[in-house]
């Protein structure tokens, strides 16, 4: 089944909906759920069992999950949410005003209210923030057998038993064991004997992004966070972190666009919101612009006196932007990945000037006899000269700009194509009009 076929009712009847909302997948039935007026969506998912309920709910957009939490009763929202992961418990939470915090958290046992307390301390975009506090935990000394009764009564209310982590009396992780070898074990093994010490971790202060790439990396199910006493917090499973590193790119993407990143749906954003996001950056690469424009001013009768020259104008600036994106996205792709480190900058700047040369020496050999056709040799010649400047320094700009933002500690992807693109633009002008005046006044 491809992602365009995702199940939907047979028809509209009342059998064929009932049907349906019985048996579909708690995410296709999400899906069918949110476009539906608030009222129906609270009809059909109270009608659902408990467990699935809270299912749903997950699924649904934040901004429906919104519009029910005002719709639904109280205590029906306060049972989902009891339900529901602990780490999509406490973004749901956080998204609501404080008066509905206040409200939904007089309805919530004692121990939810004290974990999403907990989870919201943490700073965003950390492990704290997006790790789950519903795992399961051992003792070094028990049984496999143990060990397994244990995992039988903790399963209902952790996200996975898959690896079970090893905790001592305060409560520091000291190794983890997988479920295989608890079941593969005799009876009577001791968990110290086939656990695995010192396993990957990290602290709840530690980037989401950097959680994401360490469990890729590992090929990890969850990773286990830290206080800085070493006491195990929580667990950042896999799923969280694929949505952790799907929305870190899709705010790469944005910013790539010089659009300001944001996270509701483009097909559910409003007309303001879009136009909030997108206007500031292009009035600021608008005065980018004039810049280019002051450049063509200033050579003003050079134009006059060989109006050629205007005939490759797009062609170079077009040039010299394009290169220079090129650059851009390959950096930017590469710091996101940890591919390439600052430390790199020095051989990977060799390395682009030497590709950049070759570049522009090719693309000043196709331009050459464009420029004898429209004006000369004098004029190929200035055209071609320019065409292997302004690729080399558009490249350059390219990849340099995202190792300075780096350096600078921002964001990388701020070196956007539009960015490098207008600065290539007026360096280009310059550059073109400058070897013009030498080429031609000789």
């Amino acid at each position: 089944m491809s992602l365009d076929q995702i199940r939907q009712p047979q028809d509209t009847s009342a059998a064929a909906v009932a049907s349906f909302t019985a048996s579909a997948h708690p995410i296709d039935l999400a899906h069918w759920l949110a476009p539906l007026p608030l009222e129906d969506i609270a009809s059909h998912l109270t009608g659902q069992p408990e467990d699935r309920r809270a299912e749903v709910f997950e699924n649904l957009p934040l901004e429906v999950q919104l519009g029910l939490a005002r719709h639904l009763p109280r205590d029906d929202l306060a049972q989902i949410v009891t339900v529901m992961d602990a780490d999509d418990r406490v973004d749901f939470f956080n998204e609501l005003s404080p008066v509905e915090q206040d409200q939904l958290a007089a309805t919530l046992p004692q121990e939810d209210r004290e974990d999403i307390r907990q989870l919201s301390e943490y700073p965003e975009e950390s492990a704290g923030a997006i790790m789950t506090s519903d795992f399961a935990t051992l003792a070094a000394e028990m049984t496999a057998e143990d060990a397994i009764a244990s995992l039988r009564q903790q399963a209902p209310g952790t996200e996975t038993i898959y690896r079970s982590y090893v905790i001592d009396h305060h409560g520091r992780l000291t190794g983890s064991v997988r479920l295989h070898a608890l079941i593969l074990a005799e009876a009577g093994t001791e968990i110290r004997s086939l656990m695995e010490p010192t396993p990957i971790s990290v602290s709840v202060d530690t980037d989401q992004e950097d959680v994401g790439k360490l469990i890729a990396r590992y090929d990890l199910l969850a990773i286990p966070v830290l206080d800085e006493d070493g006491r195990l917090m929580g667990i950042v499973t896999h799923d969280d972190a694929a949505d952790v590193m799907q929305a870190e790119t899709t705010e790469d993407f944005q910013k790539l666009s010089t659009v300001r990143p944001f996270t509701q749906s483009l097909r559910d954003a409003s007309l303001g919101m879009l136009y909030s996001k997108r206007i500031v950056w292009l009035a600021l690469l608008v005065f980018g612009n004039l810049f280019s424009g002051a450049g063509i001013a200033y050579f003003e009768e050079m134009i006059l006196a060989y109006v050629s020259l205007v005939f490759f104008l797009p062609l170079l600036i077009d040039s010299s932007g394009n290169a220079g994106a090129q650059s851009a996205t390959l950096m930017v792709r590469a710091l996101a990945t940890g591919d390439v480190k600052l430390k790199d900058w020095r051989d990977l700047i060799l390395r682009e000037l030497a590709v950049a040369a070759a570049l522009g020496a090719t693309m000043a050999a196709v331009v050459f006899p464009l420029g004898i056709w429209r004006g000369g040799t004098e004029i190929a010649l200035t055209v071609g000269v320019t065409m292997f400047a302004v690729v080399l320094i558009g490249s350059l700009v390219g990849m340099s700009l995202p190792f300075l933002l780096s350096r600078l500690k921002l964001d990388p992807a701020t070196a956007s194509g539009p960015l490098v693109t207008t600065i290539a633009d007026a360096t280009g002008v310059v550059i073109y009009f400058s070897v013009a005046t030498a080429i031609l006044t000789l």
